[in-house]
């Protein structure tokens, strides 16, 4: 049983990765503030060994611009993490509210439900370019579904009424449930699907 809460509010007790490939990428040591300061980021795949909250309040500092539409993060990405930990904050105290359940162990089934296992690449023969299906690594697998939740939660919150907080909550328990309204679930359909076609 360990002391430690993130955020001095839900416990890492309990809290399971199901996805066989994804258990060793996801990491779940109990930190109060997920925040490291960037003390490994000059080790390759770093990424693995820090806490998966932290992984999502980073991604929410630096989202990245969805189809060169930068007014979807121009605005609210400051690169401040206390703003990313509160708006992660506020997002698991609307999934506890809403679904009565630990939001860690919700954000975590989200990522497995949300996590592509195909995607396609081009490969040129002769001057002609075709696509080809690829797995998808499990490190590849974690990135991708946090940069779409990220920008889906700004993109769904810019001139819009609701906040970026209960957009961000709205993303996770709908991959929670694995449905189409996540932008996450529905973007992994059609990988999956254009990778079916292309084989």
């Amino acid at each position: 049983m360990s002391d430690i809460k993130l955020f001095n509010k839900w416990s890492y007790d309990g809290i399971k990765v199901v996805d066989e490939g994804l258990r060793r990428y996801v990491s779940l040591k109990p930190v109060i503030v997920p925040k490291t300061g960037s003390r490994v980021v000059g080790v390759q795949f770093h990424k693995s060994n820090l806490n998966i909250i932290e992984r999502l309040v980073n991604k929410l500092m630096v989202v990245g611009h969805r189809a060169k539409k930068h007014k979807y993060t121009s605005g609210q990405n400051t690169g401040k993490s206390q703003n990313s930990m509160r708006l992660v904050e506020q997002a698991f105290t609307i999934i506890e509210q809403k679904t009565k359940q630990n939001p860690i162990q919700v954000f975590i089934t989200a990522l497995e439900n949300a996590a592509t296992r195909e995607e396609i690449i081009a490969i040129e023969y002769g001057g002609a370019r075709y696509p080809k299906a690829v797995e998808c690594s499990p490190q590849r697998r974690i990135d991708i579904v946090l940069r779409i939740m990220t920008q889906s939660t700004y993109q769904k919150s810019v001139g819009s009424k609701k906040r970026a907080a209960e957009s961000l909550a709205d993303e996770i328990m709908h991959a929670y449930a694995n449905s189409n309204q996540s932008a996450a679930v529905a973007k992994k359909i059609e990988m999956e699907r254009q990778a079916d076609s292309s084989r």
